[in-house]
């Protein structure tokens, strides 16, 4: 019998290693203006220096709350208690100039807590429609797991139609609007597990790990010197709504050739068992592949992070950047492979390294 895909996967500091194909993915005419780059990477920079100066370390929270904004999409996070996401969230919030909400999930939390609910007013004989905190800029969704499938799934249709509908009446969400979900791994009592169709609609999974020796003595310094907690909103506004509109707007204008575009098909079909250079005995640790939403964040998130790195078109190191945010979530492991210690990481590294870069 043939062994499953062994447990093991590279240095996610390879996946920013330089093509060497000598291929060119620039577009025939510039995709975006040279202000506009500009423009792009002044707003980046300004993001970053707010998330800095509120959250030690965790610079790949950081890439991943930047690429998921600009290219308007929700982020599932998952570490264990007290790694700074409902920082990282307000943080981000206060460098848009957004309004922040955060929602915790509980078993009793019913949908009308999160879209809200309409209010009958005695006085007047007439209902009064009430906003619920969905209605946010930058929504914390703490503890996502906890709350019931019904909750969940009105919420992450809110997350899908960017609306709510309240006593028959649609409300249109926030523009820019963003979700950060987050679960803990190490408690499942109580908790009610996301379904895989259902987590696929969350554009990057971001693992959150412990912070390095030196970023934790800077955690306990700030914390003396009283400079830990800073105020939610930034002194003197980083950037304004407007600019994050901009910024969705200028991912979409990134260049993709079509050489990255079938790079990414091959990618994908790949995980599902089949593409050019097959995975010998992938079906034996994958059971269910990356579906076509997974081509779409690949592409999405290749294009904001070629923006965040001041560039108007795509190369296969930007779909590589960021392969395990985007994929981890999307493959469902066989029991043989949960069994095995075979990680997500593993196999979108077995996956990478058998089909070629254009």
């Amino acid at each position: 019998m043939s062994q499953p895909i062994q447990a093991r996967h590279d240095d996610p500091r390879r996946a920013s290693a330089p093509v060497r194909s000598g291929r060119s993915f620039t577009p025939a005419t510039p995709a975006l203006r040279v202000q506009d780059l500009e423009r792009s990477g002044a707003i980046v920079t300004a993001i970053s220096g707010v998330f800095g100066s509120r959250v030690v370390g965790q610079e790949n929270l950081r890439l991943t709350l930047l690429a998921s904004l600009a290219a308007g999409g929700h982020v599932l996070l998952e570490s264990v208690p007290g790694l700074a996401k409902t920082t990282a969230a307000s943080a981000l919030a206060s460098a848009i100039g957004g309004s922040f909400h955060r929602i915790q999930c509980t078993p009793d939390l019913m949908p009308n807590d999160i879209i809200g609910t309409q209010i009958f007013n005695y006085g007047s004989g007439t209902f009064t429609t009430q906003l619920g905190p969905v209605h946010a800029n930058i929504v914390l969704l703490d503890e996502i797991n906890r709350s019931s499938a019904k909750t969940q799934s009105a919420m992450l249709e809110a997350m899908q139609e960017r609306q709510t509908s309240i006593g028959g009446e649609i409300h249109r969400l926030p523009e820019p609007f963003m979700v950060l979900a987050t679960q803990n791994p190490i408690e499942e009592e109580g908790t009610y597990v996301l379904p895989e169709a259902q987590m696929d609609r969350f554009l990057i999974k971001e693992v959150l790990t412990y912070p390095r020796p030196g970023e934790e003595h800077e955690i306990l310094d700030r914390s003396t010197a009283g400079t830990l907690a800073a105020p939610q909103q930034a002194p003197s506004a980083a950037v304004t709504l407007d600019d994050i509109r901009f910024l969705q707007r200028a991912v979409d204008q990134v260049y993709v050739d079509e050489a990255v575009k079938r790079y990414i098909v091959d990618l994908v079909f790949t995980t599902r068992g089949s593409g050019p250079r097959p995975v010998p005995n992938l079906t034996q640790s994958v059971r269910v592949g990356a579906s076509p939403r997974g081509s779409l964040a690949l592409m999405r998130v290749g294009q904001a992070h070629a923006l965040i790195h001041g560039r108007d078109y795509v190369t296969p190191d930007d779909v590589r950047a960021m392969r395990y945010g985007v994929l981890r979530h999307r493959l469902v492991l066989t029991f043989d492979a949960l069994a095995g210690g075979v990680s997500p990481e593993t196999i979108i590294d077995a996956v990478f390294r058998a089909v070629p870069m254009p």
